[in-house]
């Protein structure tokens, strides 16, 4: 059974503490499977709610939209 498709926004921290956004766009090849590429934005952010801000700014991304790590 081919898994369902991840969350578009995933926001990480550093080992210096900052905040970075990763940008995922799943795809579905011809026999179900997700295949998940993933880039990394430019630019780093102090707190989480900081990366979340720009986020629903710059992409409209929803809360759902949004996974933490």
């Amino acid at each position: 059974m081919p898994k369902a498709a991840v969350r578009p926004y995933l926001i990480s921290k550093d080992e210096d503490g900052t905040f970075r956004i990763t940008v995922r766009t799943t795809r579905f090849n011809s026999q179900g499977y997700p295949l998940v590429t993933a880039k990394v934005v430019e630019g780093r952010f102090p707190t989480l709610t900081a990366a979340r801000a720009y986020a629903r700014e710059e992409f409209r991304a929803e809360a759902a939209d949004i996974a933490t790590k």
